[in-house]
C-alpha cells in the first residue's frame, strides 16, 4: 500500500516480501555504521523479530523507493505518554510523531534523496496525520543526517546524553523537532 509519493520518491508499507531487503541493508557495515551499529548485523530472525512481530504497536513501517527501486526504510509513530514525558512534551496538546529512517543503498547517499524523503514525510505527517510536531533523536556525531534535518527545518531542542547504545557504548543524541 502506497503511503505517499512525490516525484520519483515513493513510500509504501513494509510487506513480508521485503524481509530480504532489510536483511541485506542491515548486514551491510556501511549502513550499520549509521543505523543499529556494525556490531549488530541483522540476520533473518533478527529482522523478523524487530520489524514484523510487533502487531500491537502504532509504528507505521515502510519501504522507501526511488525511481521504482527499493532503497531504504522509514517508520513513523505517534509518541506515547512515556515518550512525551522523556522528551518533555507532556503538556503539548495534539499528536506528536517520531520518525526513524535510513537509506540502505549507499549509491543513493549524497544525492539529495534524504532531504526529499524527510520533507515529504513531514508534510504527510502534518497534512494526513494532523501532527502538531515531528521529532527525531539522531546521534550527535551523524553530521550528514543532521545537515539534512537542518535543511528541512528541524531545530535542535535538547542534548540527550548517553541516550542510544551504538557500537559498544551509549552515544549522545540530539532531540530535534519541527513544528507544524
Amino acid at each position: 500500500m502506497i503511503m505517499f509519493q512525490q516525484d520519483l520518491l515513493t513510500v509504501r508499507r513494509l510487506e513480508l516480501e521485503d524481509v530480504h531487503l532489510l536483511e541485506r541493508w542491515l548486514s551491510d557495515p556501511a549502513v550499520l555504521e549509521f543505523y543499529e551499529g556494525r556490531d549488530r548485523p541483522h540476520d533473518r530472525a533478527l529482522v523478523m523479530g524487530n520489524f514484523y512481530s510487533k502487531e500491537d504497536d502504532e509504528e507505521t513501517r515502510c519501504i522507501i523507493e526511488y525511481d521504482d527501486e527499493a532503497i531504504g526504510y522509514i517508520q513513523f509513530y505517534p509518541l506515547d505518554d512515556e515518550g512525551r514525558e522523556v522528551y518533555d512534551y507532556s503538556d503539548v496538546p495534539g499528536d506528536i510523531y517520531g520518525m526513524d529512517q535510513f537509506i540502505g543503498e549507499p549509491k543513493f547517499w549524497n544525492r539529495g534523496i534524504g532531504t526529499k524523503l524527510i520533507e515529504a514525510t513531514v508534510n504527510f505527517l502534518f497534512n494526513e496525520k494532523h501532527a502538531v510536531k515531528v521529532v527525531m533523536d539522531p546521534q550527535t556525531w551523524n553530521v550528514r543526517a543532521l545537515r539534512v534535518y537542518d535543511k528541512c527545518g528541524f531545530k535542535r531542542v535538547k542534548l540527550l546524553e548517553k541516550n542510544e547504545w551504538h557500537e559498544g557504548e551509549l552515544r549522545d543524541c540530539w532531540l530535534i523537532e519541527r513544528n507544524r
